[in-house]
C-alpha cells in the first residue's frame, strides 16, 4: 500500500526535523508536510479500494473453499452410502439365490419323490394286470387241456 510508504516518509520527516529545546516540539516544513497529507488524500481512496477488494476475494475464496468441501464431504457420503446400498443389495441377492436353490432342491427331491410313486403305481398296476392275463392265460391253457 502506497499510504504506508507516505507515511514513513511524513515520519522520517518529523524524526528528524529541529527539535525546540526544553519543549519537546519540533519544527517541520510546512509545506513538506501538507504535500504528504495531500498524497495521503489521494491515495488513500484507492488503498481503501484495494482493501475492500481484498477483503472480498479473501471472503469469496473462503466460501468457495467451504462450497467445495462441503460438496467433497457430499459426495463422499453419497459413495459410502451407495457402496452400502451395494453391499446390502448383493447381500440379499445371495441370500435370495440360496433361497430359490433351496427351494428348487426341495422341489426336485419332491418330484423325484412323487415320480417314484407314481412309478411304482403304474408298475404295481402293470403287475396287476400281467397276473390278471397270466390267470387267464393259465385258465384257457387248462381249458384247451
Amino acid at each position: 500500500m502506497e499510504i504506508l510508504s507516505i507515511l514513513e516518509v511524513l515520519e522520517d520527516l518529523i524524526e528528524k526535523s529541529i527539535s525546540l529545546p526544553l519543549s519537546g516540539r519540533s519544527l517541520v516544513d510546512k509545506e513538506e508536510v501538507l504535500e504528504l497529507i495531500k498524497e495521503i488524500r489521494l491515495k488513500l481512496p484507492d488503498d481503501i479500494k484495494q482493501a475492500k477488494w481484498v477483503k472480498e476475494e479473501r471472503q469469496r475464496i473462503l466460501l468457495e473453499a467451504q462450497k467445495e468441501a462441503n460438496n467433497i464431504i457430499q459426495e463422499a457420503e453419497n459413495k459410502i452410502a451407495a457402496l452400502v446400498d451395494e453391499h446390502e443389495i448383493t447381500r440379499k441377492a445371495y441370500e435370495q439365490a440360496n433361497e430359490i436353490i433351496s427351494n428348487a432342491q426341495k422341489n426336485a427331491r419332491e418330484i423325484r419323490l412323487g415320480a417314484r410313486e407314481y412309478a411304482d403305481s403304474i408298475l404295481n398296476k402293470v403287475e396287476q394286470i400281467l397276473k390278471d392275463t397270466l390267470d387267464v392265460i393259465q385258465v384257457n391253457r387248462e381249458e384247451l387241456k
